[in-house]
């Protein structure tokens, strides 16, 4: 899979995204990572990709061109047959979800599209972009941090991508419920111990502990996910 991340600060995207994980995936040919600077596409010969917004008001927005520009860039650099989803990512949008990672690492190229100031001029996003995306109900000073977090996530559904093939559909939000307590060695830390049944051998006695500690564990912490987890008839009554 391609991701390719319009952006005015490139080195962010590459210098968090080329470490662990995602960046032994990069190595191994999984995904690859494209920064691309917004800046590179500007025609102004002062190297600007914002102005003043019509109408007036406080901060600048950045311009239709050089994002435009960019964008097309991508497109030809890559010879896509046609546009591929172009995400941009934006407090005034759906939060981001396990399920929208899963969705958007089916695509084979990928763009994200990073905001700053007082956003982008609106005729160029509605000319190339296809999803608006949050990562939550709060502002940040820029689209990168939040590029970032959507690529990790989609990144890591991607085949090939995690070193075992079950870690993507047994943690956290599968289903709609939080992942269970793990434990390592020692058995016993701090006058804490392991939980016997997971001493115990037996697979199917682990497998419904767990599946019990993930259910109490949304109940606590995330009781709006309950609603609509992948619960059976017997939890429901249970717990809901």
């Amino acid at each position: 899979m391609h991701f390719h991340i319009l952006t005015l600060f490139p080195e962010m995207i590459t210098q968090a995204l080329n470490t662990s994980i995602i960046g032994r995936a990069v190595q191994r040919g999984c995904i690859s990572i494209d920064a691309v600077n917004i800046r590179d596409y500007t025609a102004d010969r002062h190297n600007k990709t914002d102005d003043y917004p019509y109408g007036g008001g406080a901060g600048m927005v950045m311009q239709a061109q050089p994002v435009y520009d960019a964008w097309k860039a991508v497109l030809q650099g890559a010879a896509l047959p046609r546009p591929p989803r172009t995400v941009y990512l934006t407090p005034q949008a759906p939060v981001f979800t396990q399920d929208m990672a899963k969705e958007l690492a089916q695509e084979e190229h990928l763009i994200l599209l990073c905001g700053h100031y007082e956003g982008i001029d609106e005729r160029v996003l509605e000319e190339i972009v296809t999803d608006y995306v949050s990562i939550g109900d709060y502002v940040l000073t820029g689209g990168e941090l939040a590029a970032m977090v959507v690529t990790d996530a989609v990144a890591r559904m991607v085949p090939g991508v995690l070193s075992n093939a079950l870690s993507g559909s047994t943690e956290s939000l599968e289903g709609n419920l939080l992942e269970y307590p793990q434990y390592s060695r020692p058995e016993e830390w701090n006058g804490k111990k392991v939980p016997s049944i997971l001493l115990s051998g037996d697979h199917a006695k682990v497998d419904a502990w767990r599946r019990e500690q993930s259910v109490l564990r949304t109940l606590q912490r995330r009781p709006d996910l309950l609603a609509r987890a992948d619960l059976t008839k017997q939890e429901r009554e249970k717990y809901l």
